[in-house]
């Protein structure tokens, strides 16, 4: 059986479009049902998919993730992995997305953190949402009908509001400047892959960037960074984007194969990702033993963090005497 697929590099699409007699925008829509067939949804057992075009011209899967056990806020939107899935992919712009129906105002207002928002343009692919597709002069592809995001959210509210103009977006490069305090015992390619994921973090209301890296039972590593939104609510912690590493890489395995975890954040945030992450994790690794990490400190960063004490965590999952 193939593995299910989250990206697919732009030669490949293009020669998929012409395959099948298309230009990839009218690809996109017929893709949909590929990024529902991956959706993790036990609890509403309501399968989401989401497929979007980057201006590099791959083209990116998300689907929605549900967790058992956990307040519904845990679960992740099929529109928040998707814009997830271009970060780690190192995707900078959003074109178009085909989405199976109509998105949240949650989602909704996690798309205005995107570099020109607005702009970016839609199809809903579900019949019982058609009416709220109308005709874009501005589209390209006569045949489709995508409309901007402006229509869904007319009154938007981002980061214009809150944030300089020069100030860098989500899916824009960033360096939050953080490091540990010395190097002793750090010698751990999962801190540092927290590390790294922390100093990518999109986190310019609070300051307080994050970053929760995974490894499961192969050795392989995925890592996540948080990911903030002017309205607060819908911002996604860095342990979910990891979850999104980890099941966009492909395998399909569940998340019992996750072995090991670790956050990275500052000491002194005044918002911390530890509690909600261990309970997280402890719900779908339930073997789970979590361990604090000694504290480390940041160098300064761009993008309104200020280089305060980080703190560490690391969590490890381990057999359990049944």
């Amino acid at each position: 059986m193939d593995r299910p697929r989250f990206v697919i590099d732009a030669v490949e699409a293009e020669q998929m479009a012409k395959q099948s007699g298309k230009t990839v925008l009218q690809l996109l829509p017929s893709l949909v049902k590929s990024a529902q067939s991956v959706a993790r949804p036990p609890i509403s057992k309501y399968h989401v998919g989401a497929v979007g075009i980057g201006s590099s011209g791959r083209i990116f899967f998300g689907a929605n993730l549900e967790f058992p056990g956990l307040p519904l806020n845990h679960s992740v939107h099929a529109e928040q992995f998707l814009i997830t899935n271009l970060s780690l992919n190192a995707e900078p712009r959003l074109k178009y997305i085909a989405v199976s129906a109509a998105p949240c105002g949650h989602c909704r207002q996690f798309f205005q953190e995107l570099r020109g928002a607005p702009d970016v343009k839609m199809l809903i692919t579900s019949s019982d949402d058609e009416k709220e597709n109308k005709i874009s002069n501005t589209c390209n592809d006569k045949d489709q009908e995508f409309t901007p995001l402006s229509h869904f959210l007319p009154h938007r509210f981002g980061p214009d509001d809150l944030l300089g103009k020069d100030a860098p977006l989500l899916l824009e490069p960033r360096r939050n400047g953080l490091s540990f305090t010395s190097d002793g015992g750090e010698n751990d390619e999962l801190k540092h892959a927290a590390l790294d994921a922390a100093n990518m973090s999109y986190a310019p209301y609070s300051g307080c960037p994050s970053g929760v890296a995974l490894i499961d039972v192969e050795g392989k590593i995925y890592k996540g960074s948080y990911m903030e939104s002017a309205a607060y609510n819908p911002s996604l912690p860095p342990v979910q984007a990891a979850i999104v590493a980890y099941v966009a890489s492909g395998g399909g395995g569940g998340y019992e194969r996750i072995v090991r975890a670790v956050l990275v954040e500052k000491s002194d945030a005044v918002i911390k990702q530890e509690h909600t992450a261990r309970l997280l994790l402890q719900c779908i690794s339930p073997k789970c033993e979590v361990k604090e990490a000694d504290e480390g400190e940041g160098s300064g960063g761009d993008g309104g963090d200020d280089g305060k004490d980080e703190r560490k965590r690391e969590r490890k999952t381990k057999k359990e005497e049944q």
